[in-house]
C-alpha cells in the first residue's frame, strides 16, 4: 500500500453491540487498510471495571481504534493511556452519541455544547500519548443547524491539539428521537463537512453518515480525506473485499471468494470454541455474508438455528452450505429467478 493514503481514508464506524473483536477479526480477513474501530467504552467501566474485557483484542486486527465515552479530562488521559499500553493504534473519543443514557453520563454528542471542555479533554490525552487522538461528532445538536456552530467546535478542538475530525454528516437531536431514529431523521448535510475540509484544509476530515456503495465512497473522496462507513459494512460485509483494491492501490483482494472467507472464519471460530467461548457469540457478525446472492436465507436460518448450536461450527457450515445451495438451485429453476448482478 502507498504511503500517500491517509489512515483515515476508509474506516469501519464503532458501533454498540456490533463492532466487538470477533467482528473486527470478520473485517479484517476481508480488507486490511481498512481502519477498524471498537464500540464506544465509557471511561468509566474502563478504570473501575474489568479491563482485559473492555480492552483486549486480536493481534490482527490492527490498525484498530479505541473509542472512549467520557468527559472528564484525567480519566480521559489515564484511559488513553491504557489504550496506548495496550497497543491500540488511535484513541477516538465520542461526541456524536445521542442517547439519554450517554447524556447523563455527560458525554457523547451533548459536549458539543461544550468545546472547551472536550478541549481540555483532548490536551489531556495528547500530553499522555503519542498515539493520534482523533474526535467523532455531529455536525450540531438539537436545532442547531449553523455551520458555524460546528466550525467553531472543530476550530476550538483543533487549537487543543486534535488533527483528525470523523464527522458524521446529521444534526443529533437530543430530545424526542431515539438513537435508532438520530441515524435515519436528522438531514444529511455531507456540504457541510466538504466546508469543513475546504476551511481546515490542514486538518484531517472524514465524513460518516448514509453511504452505503462504492462509488459513493468515491464520490466522497473527492471532497473530504476519509470515509467512514457504519450499518453498511456490519450488514453486506462482502463489500469490504473489494476495498483494498480500489481505494489503497493494493494488487488483490485479501480474500477471493465468500467460500474461501468461509475456511477462514471457521478457523477463527474453532479459537473461539478453544477459548471456552459459544461459537454464535461470533458467529452473528457474520450473518450478512451471503446477502443479495440466492439461498442467503436459508444459509442465515442455518446459523442462526437454536437447536443446532451444540454442533460444531464446522458441522453447522455443513449444513448451511448444504442449505444454502439447494435453495440456490431452486430459484435457478424458478421462470422468476433473475441472477444478481455483482460488481
Amino acid at each position: 500500500m502507498s504511503a500517500t493514503f491517509s489512515p483515515w481514508r476508509l474506516s469501519v464506524a464503532p458501533m454498540l453491540d456490533w463492532t466487538t473483536a470477533d467482528c473486527r477479526y470478520l473485517h479484517r480477513l476481508l480488507t486490511r487498510h481498512t481502519l477498524l474501530y471498537t464500540e464506544m467504552v465509557t471511561t468509566g467501566a474502563i478504570l473501575h471495571g474489568d479491563k482485559p474485557r473492555h480492552l483486549d483484542f486480536n493481534a490482527e486486527e490492527h490498525p484498530v481504534a479505541l473509542q472512549l465515552g467520557g468527559s472528564e479530562p484525567a480519566d480521559l488521559a489515564a484511559c488513553a493511556k491504557l489504550a496506548e499500553q495496550w497497543g491500540y493504534d488511535e484513541v477516538n473519543l465520542n461526541c456524536g452519541c445521542p442517547s439519554e443514557r450517554v447524556q447523563r453520563g455527560a458525554f457523547g454528542a451533548c459536549l458539543m455544547a461544550e468545546p472547551a471542555l472536550v478541549a481540555d479533554g483532548v490536551k489531556a490525552m495528547r500530553d499522555a500519548v503519542a498515539i493520534p487522538v482523533t474526535v467523532k461528532h455531529r455536525i450540531g445538536i438539537d436545532k442547531i443547524e449553523s455551520y458555524d456552530f460546528v466550525r467553531d467546535f472543530v476550530g476550538q478542538v483543533a487549537e487543543a491539539g486534535c488533527e483528525v475530525f470523523i464527522v458524521h454528516a446529521r444534526n443529533a437531536w437530543l430530545q424526542g428521537l431515539s438513537p435508532k431514529e438520530n441515524r435515519d431523521i436528522p438531514p444529511l448535510r455531507y456540504e457541510l463537512v466538504h466546508r469543513l475540509k475546504q476551511e481546515f484544509p490542514s486538518l484531517t476530515i472524514a465524513i460518516n453518515g448514509g453511504l452505503k456503495t462504492d462509488d459513493e465512497i468515491a464520490a466522497q473522496l473527492e471532497h473530504v480525506d476519509g470515509v467512514m462507513i457504519g450499518r453498511q459494512a456490519y450488514h453486506e460485509p462482502w463489500q469490504m473485499a473489494r476495498w483494498d483494491q480500489r481505494f489503497f492501490g493494493a494488487s488483490a483482494s485479501p480474500v477471493g471468494s465468500r467460500e474461501a472467507l468461509e475456511d477462514l472464519w471457521l478457523d477463527y471460530l474453532d479459537r473461539v470454541v478453544a477459548a471456552g467461548r459459544p461459537w454464535a457469540q461470533a458467529m452473528r457478525h457474520a450473518l450478512g455474508l451471503w446477502n443479495g446472492l440466492p439461498g442467503a436465507r436459508r444459509w442465515r436460518q442455518v446459523w442462526s438455528d437454536h437447536k443446532l448450536k451444540h454442533l460444531s461450527p464446522r458441522e453447522v457450515h455443513r449444513l448451511a452450505t448444504a442449505a444454502r445451495t439447494e435453495a440456490a438451485d431452486i430459484a435457478s429453476q424458478h421462470p422468476a429467478f433473475q441472477a444478481p448482478v455483482t460488481d
